[in-house]
């Protein structure tokens, strides 16, 4: 089987300064897989080099929301969809949206329990519930693999553990970078440890355990 990505001494940076240097990493079909690492450590530039590289079968869900707050839920996560249709038809929806497109966005809205948002507008929204709306998107998106840089880290507990499972069923990869090393260990099946832009652990999570890892953190973690 083919992998779904393949990194091999990949080195990446922004402005002449290096954050990943000779990262190799090989993520199989069906995998689900947590970057983690301390701050810094280049967890969001590796999801954003594998997005750059495999745009066509990934949709990322970024750290920060990137919502457009004076448009409703409804149209930052149709956004996830605009590659699928003409510019005219985009025009279109933002002023009379179809009653198709209404009807899959908020099934997609009511997976991570926000379809009461549908027209709301997202600059008026909780933190966890901007980030449900950029989860949302993603999923529409529809691409098999999902790459997302904290994809749940303003949820509690129950509600990332919610969002999380939704995203494995809705998407056949998933690259998680996290900062909660109980949720890391708990939804995924392999963990990537990177310490200044290096992989320096890479290992299934069953063989593995917070106690392990939290020496890694130097105190971030509690």
């Amino acid at each position: 089987m083919a992998a779904a990505i393949t990194l091999d001494k990949v080195s990446a940076g922004y402005q002449g300064t290096a954050v990943l240097h000779d990262i190799t990493l090989s993520v199989e079909p069906g995998e689900r897989v947590a970057i983690i690492g301390r701050s810094a450590a280049g967890k969001s530039t590796l999801l954003n080099t594998i997005y750059r590289r495999y745009p066509e079968c990934a949709a990322l869900i970024p750290q920060a929301s990137s919502l457009v707050a004076n448009l409703s839920v409804f149209h930052n996560v149709f956004m996830g969809c605009l590659d699928r249709h003409s510019m005219l038809y985009n025009l279109r929806t933002l002023v009379w949206p179809p009653a198709a497109e209404i009807a899959a966005v908020e099934q997609v809205l009511e997976a991570v329990g926000l379809e009461e948002q549908l027209f709301a507008k997202a600059g008026e929204l909780s933190g966890g519930q901007q980030q449900r709306t950029s989860v949302a998107r993603a999923i529409l998106n529809g691409r098999p693999i999902v790459l997302g840089d904290e994809p749940v880290s303003a949820l509690d507990r129950v509600q990332a553990g919610d969002v999380l499972r939704v995203l494995s069923e809705r998407h056949e990869t998933k690259i998680f970078a996290m900062h909660d090393l109980r949720l890391a260990l708990e939804y995924s099946d392999r963990i990537v440890l990177l310490e200044g832009g290096r992989i320096i652990l890479d290992e299934p999570s069953s063989r593995l355990s917070y106690e392990r890892l939290l020496p890694h953190f130097d105190g971030e973690l509690r």
